[in-house]
């Protein structure tokens, strides 16, 4: 019985797919350049508008209609507009794509013949039912959107891809997050206004192909559109069409998805709040940058922002740029003048410091962080993240190696001095300094200006440079303690400057490492169809799905 079930099954696939193909081998066509405007309304509904260059290839079909897949059944059919070469064109509900949503656009006189090219135009004033909740921030919703495509054997050549999302009225500039870009894309889409004012994110990639379904996504304050709009479960429909498998295969994996990505986004959202460092850069080319400061090395590397502000916090002080005058609460005093050579992160840091407010101080720490990531993500560009991140692993275990093997106490104090920030590096920093001085440790000279209730002594200055280490006459500290005193000092800023490090850390992840949209999720928008050739399958929170033919 299995076997005859099987059986008829294959049948009816054969039987379902021969008509498609043989009528679409006829077809032969390049879509030189697609641009799509995709406007997402104050009223929750999406308008697109396309530009579609399509030239036939000699000895291809000629192009007579094109039917454009939409995401759903909910378009405005009286809404839609089409033309070629600025001709107007019929609209007809003879909508043969796989999917069953969709229309198609009769190209009658205008029709398209071998070896010639038209730009269509397409506008959909309204589609519903097309945003949904946003998977990692209840208070947003998500907007993704996957633009007409092509299957491979009616289309060649590369495509001038052009996306822009225009977002609703209202929308302010820190508000939208835009998801992670489809591969071949930029990794940050251009971001700007439009002549109404809204704001735009726009991906464009002049060699794209046109058989390639790219999804794009954003999320924003559901508060600008009505609570209703919103799509909170949608099970896929069941016609009789060419795409009733494609339906069958989105419901089996809605149900999979229901059960296991919910449970996986819960465990995967915290961690993912410290990662303020996108992931985006590992994939951006090959070799190590090499010239990181060990603070930026500590960026790349994720290390804790507390930490990352105490190492900062050390480089203003060794460079007499600051001092502190209290450790609780912690404030710290500029230099006047400030000496030279101070990287753009220092003196934003000293800036904030400059606000005895906590609140602003708090939020300008937050704004230095995010240049300083967004600084590092542009200096990794075309360099390996894995590859780099050995690189200064392997700084930081040599400079380790440097202090351990030091002769005397006091060339290990002066080594330990020197590389104090790549030595903070290590995970296992706190532990490992203990570990390595095991007796008493010369106190850096630049230590008293760091603790205030430090003995501050120093020797007259012969002119010369300054000694790194203290003379004999400088107290000295067991090891043990000053790395502790240097791990009070990470506490005392998760404490008592940048608050809970993990809501600070979230708030930097949010500007500079936004939460991606999955490409899958649990509530299964419906596939979206096109032309004959299309094969549109996307079962997705929030995405507008759509395919198209180049012609019958």
């Amino acid at each position: 019985m299995k076997r005859r079930l099987l059986t008829i099954t294959l049948v009816i696939l054969i039987a379902l797919a021969i008509p498609i193909t043989a009528f679409a081998q006829d077809y032969f066509f390049s879509l030189d350049k697609e641009v799509v405007d995709v406007y997402w309304n104050s009223d929750g509904t999406m308008s697109l508008d396309y530009l579609l260059t399509f030239t036939t290839q000699p000895g291809g079909h000629t192009i007579e209609f094109v039917d454009v897949g939409m995401p759903n059944g909910n378009f405005d059919f009286n809404s839609i507009q089409a033309s070629i070469n600025g001709n107007p064109l019929s609209i007809s509900r003879d909508f043969q794509g796989m999917g069953g949503s969709g229309f198609a656009v009769e190209m009658g006189q205008y029709a398209i013949p071998p070896g010639k090219t038209g730009t269509v135009r397409v506008f959909v004033g309204r589609v519903s039912d097309v945003l949904y909740k946003d998977d990692n921030d209840a208070n947003y919703v998500s907007a993704a959107f996957a633009p007409l495509y092509f299957q491979s054997n009616v289309v060649t050549g590369s495509t001038d891809l052009t996306v822009t999302y225009h977002l609703p009225p209202g929308v302010q500039p820190e508000e939208p997050r835009w998801h992670s870009a489809p591969s071949g894309f930029p990794s940050e889409p251009q971001t700007g206004f439009d002549q109404d004012g809204r704001i735009t994110y726009t991906w464009r990639n002049p060699n794209a192909n046109g058989e390639t379904q790219y999804q794009f996504g954003a999320s924003f304050p559901k508060s600008y559109i009505p609570a209703d709009s919103i799509v909170t479960f949608q099970a896929p429909s069941i016609s009789v069409s060419p795409g009733v498998i494609f339906n069958l295969v989105c419901f089996g994996l809605f149900g999979f998805m229901f059960l296991g990505i919910p449970v996986l986004t819960a465990i995967a959202s915290s961690r993912r709040k410290l990662q303020y460092m996108a992931p985006r850069i590992s994939i951006e080319g090959h070799g190590i940058k090499r010239g990181l400061t060990a603070v930026e090395a500590a960026i790349l590397m994720g290390e804790p922002l507390d930490k990352v502000m105490t190492m900062i916090l050390f480089g203003v002080i060794k460079k007499k740029a600051a001092q502190v005058v209290s450790r609780d609460p912690l404030k710290v005093t500029t230099s006047t003048p400030l000496p030279e050579g101070l990287h753009e992160y220092e003196l934003n840091f000293l800036k904030a410091f400059e606000d005895d407010d906590t609140k602003t101080r708090r939020n300008l720490l937050q704004e230095m962080t995010v240049k300083l990531v967004r600084s590092v993500s542009e200096k990794m560009k075309g360099f390996s993240r894995r590859e780099t991140i050995a690189y200064y692993k392997s700084i930081m275990e040599k400079a380790w190696q440097q202090v351990e093997g030091a002769d005397t106490p006091e060339v290990q104090s002066q080594l330990y001095d020197k590389n104090l920030e790549w030595t903070m590096l290590d995970r296992d920093y706190d532990d490992r300094t203990r570990r390595v001085f095991r007796g008493p440790i010369f106190v850096p000279m630049w230590w008293g200006r760091y603790d205030p209730t430090f003995p501050r002594s120093a020797p007259a200055s012969t002119g010369g440079p300054t000694p790194s280490v203290s003379l004999p006459s400088v107290p000295r500290l067991p090891g043990s303690d000053f790395a502790s005193s240097v791990v009070t000092g990470v506490q005392t800023f998760s404490q008592k400057v940048i608050g809970n490090v993990t809501d600070f850390t979230s708030r930097v992840t949010n500007v500079t490492n936004p939460p991606p949209k999955p490409s899958a999720s649990s509530r299964g928008g419906r596939s979206g169809g096109g032309g004959r050739s299309c094969a549109c399958a996307c079962a997705c929170a929030g995405c507008a799905c759509a395919c198209a033919g180049g012609g019958r």
